[in-house]
């Protein structure tokens, strides 16, 4: 591939690439050539957007959120970038007929379909000096690219995001939401409850400098799952800011099922252990809280029935811990029903993920 030819700055340099054998960056190897650039102060008056989103098996949302990105009230030039993978269902017939009626939007094939894959393919497709990550069943409001341009412009940071606003459809899905946006289903993190805005660990999807983003060597791809935290903690080695702003809200359709609900929360606990393991120094009480009390009440109750009835005080501590939270959360008396069913299936899948998280599932460099 040719360098692409520039006059860097101060800030920039130009870096090029030979040979990249770690296969999470596998993005700088298409790319060969970069400009990075430190911060945000880089950014032109009205920078160009790429909107990118890996998309699988999205025909339910795919149009509403492709439709909320074209519905951008932001002053400047923006493309939308669809990695299509191979979906089951009528995902990329509903994608090529969006494409067809507007030149905005932009289709890369992603054979494999995994998230973080189609994120780099979509990234190096990218035009813009910004990058926003959008997924195919999430919607974002008309003003959010201008917010969140002025955000990274205002505060220098490489990354920002805002809150996951989780909105069901059904009375399931309704619940889930109520409790994807407590801390009594998530614990306190700000980008599912809210909170003030400032610099963070992680944001939900985010909205990236795109030298930045590149510098850092895209997304690891062999991250099925927390490919978005495990990038922003390399952001912020870097020396890049990752930044909350509360304003930034985007609607997230939660899954519909039980069954789906808790193989989400699994996958979610699962990776997130990879990342503990090879990022040390990054799990917190909020990470070992559902383990923990997985172990605990399963011990409980072990105990109880086979040493004394004693032993199952830890166990009903938890039971009231559910009780009193759906009370406190819940509108009526069936989202109270089903959220206290709802909030175990989140805790302890979270927890089981994170306890039988395999070694190899990610092997070291």
């Amino acid at each position: 591939m040719e360098a692409i030819r520039t006059t860097p700055t101060d800030r920039e340099v130009i870096i090029r690439i030979e040979r990249v054998d770690f296969t999470g960056v596998s993005l700088l190897a298409r790319y060969g050539v970069f400009v990075m650039s430190t911060s945000s102060d880089a950014l032109s008056a009205s920078p160009a957007v790429s909107v990118i989103l890996p998309v699988l098996n999205e025909e339910a949302h795919l149009a509403e959120a492709i439709r909320a990105i074209l519905s951008q009230d932001y002053s400047g030039k923006f493309e939308v970038i669809l990695a299509l993978g191979p979906s089951k269902d009528h995902t990329n017939k509903i994608a090529n007929q969006l494409a067809l009626q507007d030149s905005r939007i932009v289709l890369v094939e992603s054979p494999t379909g995994k998230t973080a894959a189609g994120l780099n393919l979509a990234l190096a497709k990218s035009t813009g000096e910004v990058v926003v990550r959008v997924d195919g069943h999430a919607e974002i409001p008309t003003n959010y690219i201008t917010l969140a341009v002025q955000t990274l412009k205002e505060t220098g940071a490489v990354n920002v995001g805002g809150v996951m606003a989780a909105e069901g459809v059904t009375h399931f899905e309704k619940a889930v939401a109520t409790a994807m946006r407590s801390s009594f289903g998530v614990g306190a993190s700000k980008f599912h409850t809210g909170g003030a805005a400032g610099d963070v660990d992680t944001v939900y999807l985010g909205v990236f400098v795109k030298s930045a983003l590149a510098s850092a060597g895209g997304f690891d791809e062999r991250f099925i799952r927390a490919q978005d935290w495990e990038l922003n903690h390399r952001l912020r080695k870097n020396g890049g800011r990752v930044y909350f702003d509360p304003r930034l809200h985007v609607t997230y359709r939660p899954r519909p099922t039980f069954r789906k609900l808790a193989r989400q929360y699994f996958e979610y606990g699962r990776w997130r252990r990879v990342v503990s393991r090879r990022h040390s120094g990054t799990v917190n009480y909020r990470y070992l809280a559902p383990p923990f009390t997985l172990l605990g009440t399963t011990a409980s109750i072990v105990l109880g029935l086979t040493i004394s009835p004693i032993l199952f005080v830890p166990a009903i501590v938890y039971v009231l811990f559910v009780i009193g939270g759906s009370i406190r959360i819940s509108q009526t008396i069936r989202e109270l029903i089903t959220l206290i069913a709802v909030l175990p299936v989140m805790h302890f899948s979270w927890g089981w993920g994170f306890i039988t998280s395999p070694r190899s599932i990610v092997p070291r460099d």
